[in-house]
């Protein structure tokens, strides 16, 4: 399909909300291109944004007859990919914190409810970022990947990978102090 392919019309999506099998895969069928589109623009990695693309197809599958107004599709559709990026975000940054505690004896209830309060704020500010910062950061910082093969997987020179390194650090710093 084309970049600029419309989303399915609202008869089609009433079709699918009222139980019509064919409807319903018109819909996700016109759907895909424009949620894996937003899925990129959002998630750190090409593999956590077809996760997410994924994931939010089949919420679109099993929760279509939730969707209140059938012209609201490409905003729900939006907010499911954007919450399944910031759940990959969430997991990644939680196995981190993990590996770094691991020796640590079990922590108070308060101490973990900080932390997730902490991770969140950390992933919506880093789900802010444009997306070639958010990339570099996340397989940098995140995930933990050497400069070179963070540069080499996307294709960037060594000097260039720094350079969004820095401004991610830098932008990143600024939201969490706001």
């Amino acid at each position: 399909m084309s970049r600029s392919s419309p989303w399915p019309d609202e008869r089609l999506v009433k079709a699918a909300q009222d139980g019509s099998i064919s409807s319903l895969t018109a819909v996700i069928v016109e759907s895909q291109p424009h949620v894996r589109r937003f899925a990129l623009s959002l998630c750190a990695t090409p593999q956590d944004a077809e996760d997410a693309a994924q994931e939010a197809l089949i919420i679109l599958y099993r929760k279509i007859g939730t969707l209140r107004a059938s012209g609201a599709l490409a905003s729900w559709m939006f907010r499911i990919v954007r919450n399944e990026c910031l759940r990959h975000l969430r997991l990644l940054t939680s196995a981190s914190v993990a590996e770094e505690a691991g020796s640590d004896p079990a922590p108070s209830a308060e101490t973990s409810v900080l932390r997730r309060l902490d991770a969140e704020r950390i992933a919506v500010a880093i789900s802010g970022l444009p997306r070639d910062q958010r990339q570099v950061l996340i397989m940098r910082d995140v995930q933990g990947y050497p400069g070179r093969l963070v540069a080499q997987s996307l294709g960037l020179s060594n000097a260039a990978m720094k350079s969004r390194l820095h401004r991610a650090r830098a932008a990143l710093r600024q939201a969490l102090a706001a």
